[in-house]
């Protein structure tokens, strides 16, 4: 009998240790898999469109300019009246991935999910533990999307769905390293690089979906901001690639528009080894050739003229007075701090809408864990006037090797209208 006894109190004990185990693997398994989906989140740039300063993360709100109206963004804390708090995971993966909320009503592609649509299971379900474990719930209304008539009938956008979007996985390229293909699915799913960087139709489709076709991230326009084509990156190497989408800054470029909060929110929080495999994939598209020696004369040639400061245009006066002391007389600006302006993407876009924007209201790098110092260049709203931001801008345009159409001080005035609509 105390046998038997000493048998059962020894099996209960093994069991009870081993449902301890086991409810400590599970634990560990959640833990990780909340920090991986709390990555895979900043992959996405879910924070960017879903939170609003002053507010709880993710709790929406946050007002997104379209060409069809304001755009809200939605509460995806796990809040049960507010949030996606009773979503299950196949409900949550058709929003993100089909666009399709558990009511049947549809997203408008302002949520990226034509792009999303390339997650993998695996990283749906980390996502999923992520949002619904590790986001505090927020009881919060994000404003309603009000959008007018043809476009508020959201049913309309099953049709859309069914001629633009794929339900494809992502495609690994044939022949390229783990390291390129690791960038690209970074960039065709998560990242949604295409859907600001890829140009769009008339039916406001990005116009491919992956780099099997050439208009994939071949550049595009957002919200009157010219968006650079990321195909070969203009001169820039693999760690300058990296620096840039790391702290917002290389020895080439600084960030400005709409990639400031992608670059504040998304990459700088990105690890090392997707840095390089983005940075890895973008060259894997091919690079741009050196400068030609006819281009190399050109910007001699200008140097040479501002540093002689004789003979001027109003623009290149108004150079020597405004940016010189920054940007230099060869354009080069200082690496790492002051951009270049000669063959800047930004500079030589067909629309010059960004150049002229950053003119006058100026343009301030974000603070990132690798490069905490905020940058800032001075606005020049209330010093130049239409007229001389356009000469400046067009000598900035067509100076040194840069070759883009001159910049009208009507098209300045427009610009101006939208900054004092915008205060």
């Amino acid at each position: 009998m105390k046998l038997l006894n000493l048998r059962n109190f020894i099996t209960g004990n093994v069991v009870a240790l081993a449902a301890l185990f086991s409810m400590g693997a599970q634990a560990e398994d959640t833990a990780q898999l909340i920090k991986q989906g709390e990555y895979l989140s900043r992959l996405g740039d879910c924070m960017a469109c879903h939170s609003l300063p002053g507010k709880p993360d993710y709790a929406g709100g946050l007002a997104i300019e379209s060409n069809l109206g304001i755009i809200y963004s939605t509460n995806i804390t796990p809040d049960k009246k507010f949030g996606i708090g009773n979503y299950s995971e196949q409900q949550f993966s058709d929003a993100v991935r089909k666009g399709i909320l558990p009511n049947g009503s549809r997203l408008y592609p302002a949520m990226p999910y034509p792009d999303y649509a390339k997650i993998s299971d695996a990283d749906i379900h980390a996502l999923y533990v992520y949002f619904m474990q590790g986001v505090k719930p927020a009881a919060v209304a994000a404003p309603e999307t009000r959008l007018s008539f043809p476009f508020n009938q959201r049913w309309g956008m099953r049709f859309w769905n069914w001629a633009f979007t794929s339900d494809q996985p992502f495609q690994p390229i044939g022949g390229a390293s783990a390291e390129v293909n690791r960038g690209a699915y970074i960039v065709e799913s998560l990242g949604h690089c295409g859907s600001c960087h890829t140009p769009r139709s008339i039916t406001m489709n990005e116009k491919t979906l992956d780099s099997s076709e050439s208009t994939f991230l071949a550049g595009g326009e957002l919200n009157g901001w010219p968006v650079p084509s990321l195909r070969g990156m203009p001169r820039w190497s693999e760690q300058e690639i990296v620096d840039y989408l790391q702290t917002g800054r290389n020895a080439k470029a600084a960030v400005g528009g709409e990639m400031t909060s992608v670059v504040e929110h998304s990459s700088s929080h990105m690890s090392e080894a997707d840095l390089k495999a983005i940075a890895a994939w973008l060259k894997f598209l091919g690079g741009n050739p050196a400068l030609s020696r006819e281009e190399v004369q050109k910007v001699e040639t200008t140097a040479a003229k501002l540093s002689a400061a004789k003979n001027l245009t109003e623009g290149e006066r108004l150079y020597l007075d405004n940016c010189n002391a920054c940007h230099f007389v060869n354009g080069k600006g200082a690496p790492g701090v002051f951009p270049e302006l000669d063959q800047a993407s930004i500079v030589n876009a067909e629309s010059p809408v960004g150049l002229i924007h950053t003119i006058l209201a100026g343009a301030q790098q974000p603070s990132t864990a690798k490069a905490p110092s905020t940058l800032a260049m001075p606005g020049f709203a209330n010093r130049l006037s239409d007229e001389e931001v356009a000469q400046l801008a067009t000598f900035i345009r067509q100076g040194w090797s840069n070759t883009a159409p001159a910049v009208t001080s009507k098209q300045v005035s427009e610009v101006r209208k939208g900054l004092k609509q915008g205060e």
